[in-house]
């Protein structure tokens, strides 16, 4: 398996709302956080949470695609 570290996590959002992440290679599996850091934190611990119960329900765990972090920023019109 990989590390979770190899999946892309893609993030949007920012000010003045939060950001939210997911993964490409893993549906379902979300984050949310006030920053871009706390975020990726929040979404990587959320893979391992994941896989761990996709393991325990005897799932696959899919393949990584690709390392990497994709922001897109949005922001509210003043």
């Amino acid at each position: 398996m990989s590390k979770i570290d190899d999946y892309l996590i893609l993030v949007e959002g920012g000010p003045p709302s939060n950001y939210g992440a997911w993964s490409p290679d893993v549906p379902g599996c979300v984050a949310l956080a006030d920053t871009i850091d706390e975020t990726v934190r929040e979404m990587r611990a959320a893979l391992v949470s994941h896989f761990e119960l996709m393991r325990e329900h005897g799932e696959v765990i899919p393949e990584a695609t690709g390392p990497g972090v994709y922001l897109e920023r949005t922001t509210a019109a003043a």
